[in-house]
Parts: C-alpha cells; sequence; structure tokens
C-alpha cells in the first residue's frame, strides 16, 4: 500500500474593506480534504492550468479563520509532457525571474554543457553552494538577480534563482508551491520544475525536504503566480498561519540529483 500524506492549514486575517479574495492551499489530486472558512460563507472554485485551485470568498469586515485538510496517497505519477505552450511561457522573463538580464551571472562553464539533465543538475549545484538559506533575510519584492547579490534567501528565492538560470539557458523551468513532508521549520514551501527530455521533473535547490513526498498546490511563472492568498478588491491585515505536512511512513532519502516526478 502507497504512503499516504497528510495536509493541515491554519491562517486568520483582519478584513478591513469587505470584498473578494482568492485562497490558494488545496493539495493536487487529494484523495480527501476540506476547507472551511469562520464566517461561513460560500465561494466559486477557479481552476488553472497544472492543477492549481482557488476558492474566491466574498470577505466581510472583521477577523476571520481558515482551516484546510487533506489527505493524498503518495503513489508515483507519471511525468506531465512539455506541451509547445509550455515551453513558450516557461523560457521567458518574468516578474521575479528576469532571465533576460541575468546573463552577467551565469557561471561560464553551463554555456558548454548540451544535456539539459546535467545543466539542471550544475544549476542545482551552484544555487546551493552559492547562497545561504537564511529564514526572513529577503523582502516580498526580491527577484533573482536581488538573491544572487545579496548571496541569501529563502525557498522562494532559491527556486526563482534556478528558474531564472534555467530559462537563460534556454530550459523551460516553472515555480510550484508545495506542501513538503519533512520540511523544518515547518511552512509553505517552494520549488521548481525544469522541461528535460520533454517532460517537468522537480528540483529544489535547498535540499530541506524530500522532493519524493512533496504535494503541489500550485503552479506559475515564478511567485506572482501562485500566492496562497490574493485580494481581488478586499483590504485587509495577515494575522499569522500554521502548516503541518507528514506522511505515515519514514521519509525517503533524496540524494538531489534522481529525476522526480511531482504530483
Amino acid at each position: 500500500m502507497a504512503p499516504r500524506a497528510t495536509v493541515d492549514v491554519e491562517f486568520s486575517v483582519r478584513v478591513t474593506e469587505p470584498g473578494p479574495a482568492a485562497i490558494s492551499v488545496a493539495a493536487a489530486h487529494a484523495d480527501t480534504e476540506e476547507l472551511a472558512v469562520s464566517w461561513h460563507g460560500e465561494s466559486e472554485l477557479v481552476e488553472f492550468e497544472h492543477g492549481t485551485r482557488a476558492e474566491v470568498f466574498e470577505l466581510p469586515a472583521g477577523e476571520h479563520r481558515v482551516t484546510y485538510h487533506a489527505e493524498r496517497a503518495l503513489a508515483e505519477p507519471e511525468p506531465e509532457p512539455v506541451t509547445l505552450a509550455d515551453a513558450a511561457v516557461f523560457t521567458r522573463p518574468s516578474r521575479y525571474c528576469p532571465s533576460d538580464r541575468i546573463a552577467g551571472l551565469v557561471p561560464p562553464e553551463l554555456f558548454s554543457v548540451k544535456s539539459a539533465k546535467k545543466k539542471v543538475d550544475a544549476i542545482v549545484r551552484h544555487v546551493h553552494e552559492r547562497l545561504s538559506y537564511v529564514v526572513g533575510s529577503s523582502r516580498g519584492t526580491d527577484d533573482a538577480i536581488d538573491t544572487l547579490l545579496a548571496g541569501e534567501g529563502v525557498c522562494r528565492d532559491f527556486a526563482h534563482v534556478c528558474i531564472t538560470l534555467c530559462r537563460s539557458l534556454d530550459v523551460p523551468a516553472r515555480y510550484v508551491g508545495v506542501y513538503a513532508p519533512g520540511l523544518s521549520p515547518m511552512d509553505f514551501h517552494a520549488v521548481f520544475e525544469a522541461g528535460i527530455d520533454g517532460h517537468w521533473y522537480v528540483f529544489d535547490a535547498t535540499r530541506l525536504a524530500p522532493r519524493q513526498t512533496m504535494l503541489r498546490i500550485s503552479t506559475g511563472r515564478d511567485a506572482a503566480d501562485t500566492s496562497f492568498l490574493a485580494t481581488l478588491g478586499c483590504e485587509l491585515d495577515f494575522l499569522g498561519s500554521t502548516v503541518f505536512a507528514t506522511t505515515d511512513a519514514a521519509l525517503p532519502v533524496d540524494d538531489g540529483t534522481e529525476p522526480v516526478v511531482l504530483g
């Protein structure tokens, strides 16, 4: 029997100006799940490509709590093909991944690497060695160049740098928000997928959790496409969150080099 993952999320907001907001915390392909909101409001489901789902709520003024619970079997999925549209979109520069401006920061040895897999492995290794993971070290406005110049960041920054370097070398790459059993400190996590030999595979330069047990939440060009909470006309203060993701089996050993498919 395949191991199972369990996810529990809770966060609170204080709404100062009523209006709609999008909540995107659903794990892809969950076997069971429940999203509960303290104001008992109705929502409209919005589905995007690549497994991203958002629930849009009309938020009244006041303090509110959101909880989410999900369970899913961790069967190994088939790799998703890189479509022509994917190749066109995920090799372009984006808000946090300015691949058109990073040429001077690309390690010269990467230009001579022919295999896409070897390019991505070299990028992940370079970013892991170049950057220090420091909680609270970056701003929400930092892009990949800011992170490289600072030499430190958090998971979203590691993912942005890897994506930017991949795209600068014509390897399609996209940003993925995930739940990551084994992550410490536990929180929402960010990794990236690269197009290799016509299929998407997941990589993580932080090496903070095994990729084999990660659960996809959202997929996009960069963090701008994958926020777990986005205002669509309301005004609110974010009051904090807790995230818990675990499995009922021992965590696998991940050497960081084997191809892994994210479900």
